[in-house]
Formats: structure tokens, sequence, C-alpha cells
């Protein structure tokens, strides 16, 4: 997260970094639950990404990606944002469809191109909005981007969905 321009303290851009923060979280429950090899926990696993990835990746295109891309300097950056977003919703489905049996390296992969991507917006493509967008444009930002989702709670700590050992 971009910590030195104070771009965060731009509602729009706060929220979507806030959002970074727990789908980076979310990843982190699917990862342990692909290294402990229960399908249902994999399962659950990439459906708490997926419902905190999908909503938020609209958002981005619907409201920030949409004013920025009329910019020409922000374009190609902003349609490579875009393929990325694509590229992470076929690596998660690919994972949710080999389940227990999910290549190491094809969550590795995953988790790495996600950091990847939130790193190039969180230092990068926010900071750059915060200067070159102005009033209008954030008021446009601002009524183009659907209202959040509302989040359903992360499961408790130990919790990760895991039936107790009845053995």
């Amino acid at each position: 997260m971009c910590t030195y321009c104070g771009c965060e303290s731009i509602q729009v851009i706060g929220r979507f970094m806030a959002e970074h923060t727990e789908i980076i979280n979310a990843a982190g429950e699917l990862r342990r639950a692909c290294e402990g090899g229960r399908a249902p926990q994999v399962a659950a696993a990439v459906d708490r990404v997926e419902a905190l990835l999908h909503p938020h990746t609209r958002d981005e295109e619907t409201g920030l990606f949409a004013v920025m891309r009329r910019q020409e300097e922000f374009t190609d950056h902003i349609d490579s944002l875009c393929s990325e977003h694509t590229t992470l919703d076929a690596q998660l489905e690919a994972i949710r469809r080999a389940g227990a049996g999910v290549d190491p390296a094809l969550v590795d992969t995953f988790l790495h191109d996600l950091r990847h991507h939130i790193d190039r917006e969180d230092n990068g493509l926010f900071p750059a909005a915060a200067i070159a967008l102005d009033g209008p444009d954030w008021a446009e930002v601002d009524e183009a981007t659907p209202a959040p989702a509302p989040r359903a709670p992360a499961p408790p700590a130990g919790a990760r969905g895991q039936a107790p050992d009845r053995g």
C-alpha cells in the first residue's frame, strides 16, 4: 500500500487499498487451504477470494479505470491492469477445478501475480490518479463506482472451514 503520497485519503482509493488488504488476507487463507489438501476447504477459500476479488475489480474498471482510460498516457497501463484482472480470474478458476490436488506452483503463481498486480495499482496507478485527476474527474469516479458490496465476515481464526477430527 502506498503510504508516501496521501492518495489513500481519497475515498475511493482508500477503499480500493483496504479491499486489496482483504483480498491478500483471503489469498493467504487460500494458500493454507491448498496446503491442507482438503477439497471442501479449497473450494470455500476460492469462494472467499472470488467474493472479494470480483466486485473489487468490477468497481475499479467501472469507475476509476474508465475515467483514467480517457487520458492517453494511462490507456495502455489501464488496459494491462484489466488484462491482469482476467488472468487472475482464470488462475483462480484453475485452482478451483484442481481442488485438493492443485499444483502448488499454480497457487504460487496466482499469489505472485496478485501481489504484483496490487503493487502496480497501490504504488503506481493510485498515486498517479491522485495527481492526474481533478475535482470533476473524482466526482465522476465516485458517481460511476458502485457502492461497496456488503462483506461476509471472515471465518473465525482457527476455524478455516475444517470439520473437527472425530477419529
